[in-house]
């Protein structure tokens, strides 16, 4: 009886260090932000940082609070990247009409 495990056994937590992790990491990214619009580094340099710090945040926020990192999640992964890819097509060729 003690040799026969459930599946659920050899699940390991990995407890609340790596969503403290992402959590501080969130809440420097949004300080540096505030940061970056306060210091008036100009409106190109801010508005580039912002979307870096945004995309970055955004990757954080899928792997860990979604749970994108654990196994059985590949149909969302998959559209998840599928919809980035759309959304940087309409983008790109939005920006190609008005700019040309």
């Amino acid at each position: 009886m003690a040799d026969q495990r459930s599946k659920r056994d050899d699940v390991v937590h990995e407890g609340p260090r790596l969503h403290l992790l992402t959590f501080l990491l969130s809440s420097v990214l949004t300080i540096l932000a505030f940061y970056a619009v306060i210091a008036d580094v100009g409106k190109a340099f801010t508005i580039a940082i912002l979307l870096a710090m945004a995309f970055v945040q955004a990757l954080f926020q899928l792997y860990v609070w979604m749970h994108m990192k654990d196994r059985g999640h590949t149909y969302p992964q998959m559209g998840i990247a599928l919809g980035f890819v759309v959304a940087l097509t309409a983008v790109a060729s939005t920006l190609y009409w008005i700019w040309w």
